[in-house]
């Protein structure tokens, strides 16, 4: 049974085509990246998961629950922690965490609350109001909430989003440490290189279709490639390499290799060409090449 489940979901605001016949599947204990441009309907398609708005067709399930026919069971399943920073002024971190409790009927969860609390780096602001928190710990705060009836989906819609990396390397060892106890997470982020680090397998979505999902490491190799980063001090490149070589954003040459052995045959091309080197480096297959080859290809397909 998956984690997740989404068939043929559709959503519409208006004259906006927010989800576009999306069907995903995420499995028990997996580590999910859901990707896309800003527009592109994941918040959309979370929002639905979390029962915060209706589908206008399809079917969306969490743990084997319906979301609309079995709302209940469905919420339980899953904590979400939302883009925007809500709360509630009035009350304390341990107050607002209590009372999130209360909404799932859990009356003694004062040891999970504490854990949660000292988890991530809050039990100092246990009795501090939530309006004189700074950003980034309303977001811890809101990590909390979503995991206070500890829940075995887990669903971060842009967690680390204008963050410091402290933050970010103390939520990222919470999230590791819940996923290799056996719940699932569902990641959005724009920050690529923590989903290619994170997550197992990933679906990218533009205007509300899914348009690419595979595991990470099989988009990587298929859309994606080992390079050589060359930068010259004088000199040109010879011509075997100059082929295949394309100029690099950030300067110089990125020539496509097959392992490190041909970087040293580059390397030995160049010196007998006499042209001289100022920088030399080989750049794994990166997340953040994939997606822009996607989603450019889908420019081209509309």
């Amino acid at each position: 049974m998956p984690a997740v489940q989404a068939a043929e979901v559709f959503k519409r605001f208006g004259t906006v085509r927010a989800l576009e016949g999306v069907s995903l599947s995420v499995e028990e204990g997996e580590f999910f990246g859901l990707l896309g441009p800003n527009g592109a309907g994941k918040t959309t398609l979370i929002s639905a998961l979390g029962g915060l708005v209706s589908a206008d067709s399809g079917t969306l399930s969490v743990m084997g629950h319906d979301v609309t026919r079995d709302f209940r069971a469905a919420r339980r399943a899953v904590g979400i922690v939302p883009q925007e920073i809500v709360f509630d002024p009035f009350f304390t971190v341990r107050e607002t965490l209590e009372i999130q409790s209360g909404y799932f009927g859990l009356r003694r969860n004062a040891q999970w609350i504490d854990e949660l609390l000292q988890r991530l780096a809050l039990t100092s602001k246990a009795n501090a109001n939530m309006r004189a928190l700074s950003g980034g710990m309303k977001r811890r705060v809101m990590v909390a909430q979503a995991l206070v009836h500890r829940p075995p989906v887990i669903v971060l819609d842009e967690p680390t989003a204008g963050v410091d990396v402290e933050l970010r390397q103390t939520l990222w060892q919470f999230i590791r440490s819940l996923n290799a106890a056996g719940h699932t997470i569902v990641l959005t982020t724009h920050y690529l290189e923590e989903a290619q680090q994170l997550c197992s397998r990933i679906a990218m979505m533009k205007d509300g279709r899914v348009v690419a999902l595979g595991s990470t490491a099989g988009l990587l190799a298929e859309f994606s490639e080992r390079v050589l980063r060359v930068k010259l001090e004088s000199g040109t490149l010879p011509p075997a390499l100059a082929a295949r070589a394309q100029a690099d954003p950030a300067g110089g040459f990125r020539i496509p290799i097959a392992d490190v052995a041909h970087a040293e045959e580059a390397l030995r091309e160049l010196r007998t060409a006499g042209a001289a080197v100022a920088s030399l480096e080989v750049a794994e297959p990166e997340l953040e090449e994939v997606f822009v080859k996607i989603m450019r290809r889908e420019e081209k397909v509309l």
